[in-house]
């Protein structure tokens, strides 16, 4: 025989009646059936109402919308099943309605409702499910056998939580019902006392008469049936990609019930598995789906099974010098909190015993408080414990696996999220057989935690939250790479979102994610201003995973802000190349945020847009090699004109060229002023361990200073055929000693020039143009031979797709592109 249980929401109207019928019905096919079932749906909580209105002379008139709401319910169904016996079910339903009326009006003539007329009021949804559903079989001509719970299930109910006394429940119910039929129907929720009058089983009372019912029977399952699923490895209305866990073990449901996830009970649960019974949850709207198997063994190889998290709880710490010299302080503070009927769902002791914390549900709290204050009045006084704090507004979040003791690291894992998800721990509790880990934490970042909890836990989808700043040339290059990438990276298992584009002053936010068709007609729409506030709550608001900042501008002010990006939870993603280049305390601090909160700056393009400069020497750097010379094409445009010079272009016209190109800053004068290159050469310098400022280079720009200086890139063009000259002679002396000139950023030891060379053949700067950059980068490892890195250094495409790369290195999880 097979137990199943129906809850509310299944059983909410005719429609649905008709629904549970046909699946116990389909599986009544095979097997002899017991149905347990619940109130319909929210029925229980309006006879509560009633109960609440019997001292106010008020609970006739709620009898009476009772009666109107499942008067409505029997009516469909008479309409669904026309052949049900409406006479003898409408005259079983009165005599249910008029018993109710009775009692309400009993206890309105006390003035109060006591416990049993209060148990019998509260569980009249259920008799009513049970006296349809009976009716709907018969109709079917089906033999139904009525179990009353009343008879036979013996509860004590002296604890906060009442628990069915087991082996005298299974006695009596041998006794009331020695044999068994096909079909059998029981409500969920009474009992009896031990003195034989009518309670109930409190909390999930239904679920918990399944169980009992289960063990009574000998039952091979117990199906729960409910509107979801089964049991995912955590909260599907937080966690888009919450995985359905088709099988998991008794230990590892109670951990999950226990601290917070929906499922059943931990009482459910603690009869099925003494008998060992296994329990399966289903869909009532999905009875084809397998649902969750929960037994005493596990299918699943996974060492952690879910991430569940349990909102609204405080923390109690009780602390002195008593703690440690005093024997029986900590049963007493226990004792107190459990005469005071407050359930305590976790537990923290210091390793020096100073101190006990404990969670209990925030409700709780203040009550929690005025017991330990009293229990413990004289200790107070004396000063032999500490004034007893409390902290509210906390949560638990909890990771659940019966196999986490055979694995190492998962802890460090669990912490290390909480730390990306930049969540203070308050406390930490794991039970003695590692099939849990909990950590407290504030109640206003559960949401974050549990997310990036179970991205690490369980994620094989990189994610990516990209943020844009500066949508011109480059920008705009980025976010159409970007946008085409998306599929092919879902493919990969990287899900890349755009979820932010700032220009200047304004910027476009979205959390779903931001599409290539109109990102530039909703830019120029919004009003959001651009700032550092607007990104932090937006980031906090959309629940941003693994949000990524990439600057694809020049400006001072967006650089200046890093640090601020970095300290809240941002990674930094730069082309620009003021902040590597600011002061060396400001370098330095850089890397302490991004350090100090894990969190990456990456700036590759810094020195040669998509050429792999950076990597390349840190990696070498980190071999233990040394730099002992460097010297480079650090610019693609002044490769590019440079080159063209040779070919036989005027200076001037090269640059024009080269501006038309879109291969040099919208002024040229930055380009050909050198400081650019100088920037790139102290970046490069820096990451060679040399402490230098700007001003310490040696820079010879490529024109004359009072062109180098000019602002307006108009002036700048119209004025540089006045060098054409003086530079061709430069080329003419070159070329006739078999030389071409090249702007070259040379670093030896601690000197670093930057301005125009002539190189010869040999020198491995000699073929370099086009827009090449190029560099030898000369070390201990690599020598006489330098390490040449040469390719394609100007254009927006390169640029971004240098970005690109660093944005993909902010993954949290690896994974293969």
């Amino acid at each position: 025989m097979n137990v199943l249980k129906f809850g509310g929401s299944s059983l909410a109207n005719a429609e649905r009646f008709r629904n549970v019928a046909k699946i116990i019905l389909d599986n009544n096919s095979g097997t002899d059936i017991a149905t347990v079932v619940s109130a319909p749906q929210n029925m229980t909580n309006e006879l509560i109402t009633l109960t609440e209105l019997i001292s106010k002379s008020k609970g006739h008139e709620q009898v009476a919308t009772i009666k109107l709401k499942l008067t409505k319910i029997l009516s469909d169904c008479f309409e669904l099943f026309p052949n049900i016996d409406q006479a003898s079910t409408l005259e079983q339903f009165d005599a249910l309605m008029s018993q109710l009326g009775n009692w309400t009006k009993g206890a309105e003539l006390l003035g109060h409702c006591p416990d049993q007329t209060y148990a019998q009021i509260i569980s009249c949804g259920e008799r009513f499910s049970v006296l349809l559903l009976e009716a709907i079989f018969k109709s079917d001509h089906k033999q139904v056998q009525i179990f009353d719970p009343e008879k036979f299930i013996v509860v004590n109910n002296q604890a906060s939580d009442p628990l069915v006394e087991l082996e005298q429940t299974i006695e009596e119910f041998k006794q009331h019902y020695p044999t068994v039929g096909k079909l059998c129907l029981m409500p969920g929720f009474a009992g009896k006392d031990k003195q034989g009058n009518t309670t109930t089983l409190g909390r999930n009372g239904s679920d918990y008469s399944a169980a009992v019912l289960a063990v009574c029977l000998e039952a091979e399952e117990c199906e729960v049936w409910t509107d979801v699923d089964g049991v995912y490895n955590s909260d599907p209305n937080l966690i888009k990609d919450a995985k359905l866990l088709t099988t998991m073990t008794y230990h590892e449901a109670m951990e999950l019930s226990y601290f917070g996830a929906s499922i059943l009970h931990p009482k459910t649960i603690m009869p099925l598995q003494q008998y060992n019974i296994p329990c399966r949850i289903k869909n009532t709207h999905a009875p084809e789906k397998q649902g969750t198997f929960i037994s005493n063994d596990s299918a699943s190889d996974e060492f952690v099974r879910a991430v569940t998290n349990l909102p609204d709880v405080a923390m109690i710490t009780v602390s002195g010098p008593a703690m440690k010299s005093v024997v029986g302080i900590a049963g007493r503070v226990f004792n107190a909190i459990s005469q005071a009927n407050i359930s305590i769902k976790m537990i923290s002791q210091s390793s020096a015993e100073y101190s006990i914390s404990f969670c209990v549900p925030g409700v709780e709290a203040d009550a929690a408080l005025h017991c330990l204050n009293i229990a413990f009045e004289l200790e107070l006084q004396s000063k032999l414990l500490e004034q007893i704090q409390v902290q509210k507004d906390l949560a638990v979040i909890t990771v659940v696996g019966d196999k986490m003791q055979h694995q190492r690291g998962i802890a460090a894992k669990f912490f290390t999220a909480l730390s990306q998800a930049r969540v203070n721990i308050i406390a930490i509790a794991q039970d003695s057989s590692e099939r849990s880990i909990s950590a407290i934490v504030r109640a206003k970042r559960l949401d974050d935690a549990t997310r990036i909890c179970h991205q690490s836990l369980f994620g094989r989808r990189a994610t990516i939250d990209a943020i844009v700043i500066g949508c011109g040339t480059v920008g705009s290059v980025l976010i159409k790479q970007i946008l085409s990438q998306t599929d092919y990276l879902s493919e990969k298992n990287i899900a890349i979102n755009l979820v932010g584009i700032a220009n200047s002053k304004t910027i476009l936010l979205d959390r779903d994610g931001i599409s290539s068709e109109d990102w530039v007609e909703r830019l120029n729409q919004t009003s959001q201003l651009m700032n550092l506030d607007t990104l932090v709550e937006f980031a906090h608001e959309a629940q941003l995973l693994n949000p990524v900042i990439i600057d694809c501008t020049s400006s001072e002010k967006i650089s200046s802000q890093y640090v601020d990006f970095l300290n809240n939870g941002f990674h930094v993603v730069t082309a620009n190349k003021k902040a590597n280049t600011d002061s060396m305390e400001y370098y330095q601090a850089l890397r302490t945020a991004a350090m100090t909160h894990y969190k990456k700056f990456l700036y590759e393009t810094n020195v040669g847009a998509g050429l792999p400069v950076i990597d390349n020497l840190q990696g070498l750097l980190r071999a233990g090699d040394e730099l002992k010379k460097f010297e480079g094409i650090l610019s693609g445009s002044l490769s590019y004109i440079f080159g063209e010079v040779h070919n036989g272009l005027s200076l001037s016209e090269a640059t024009l060229k080269a501006r038309d190109l879109g291969y040099t800053e919208p002024n040229p004068a930055e380009d050909l002023s050198g400081l650019d290159v100088a920037r790139k050469a102290l970046v490069l310098a820096r990451e060679a361990g040399l402490d230098l400022e700007l001003d310490d280079l040696n820079v010879t720009p490529g024109v004359p200073e009072t062109l180098a200086n000019i602002s307006d890139a108009d002036e700048f063009i119209k004025r540089l055929p006045e060098y054409d000259a003086e530079f061709q002679k430069l080329v003419d002396d070159a070329q006739a000693e078999g030389k071409v000139l090249r702007y070259v950023a040379q670093i030896d030891g601690s000197d670093i020039r930057i301005g125009i060379q002539a190189v010869d053949e040999q020198h491995p700067l000699y073929h370099v143009k086009d827009g090449e950059n190029a560099m030898a980068i000369h070390t201990s490892y690599y020598q006489p031979v330098p390490f040449v890195i040469r390719g394609y250094g100007a254009g927006a495409d390169v640029t971004a797709a240098g970005l690109f790369g660093d944005l993909l290195k902010t993954m949290s999880i690896e994974t293969t592109v």
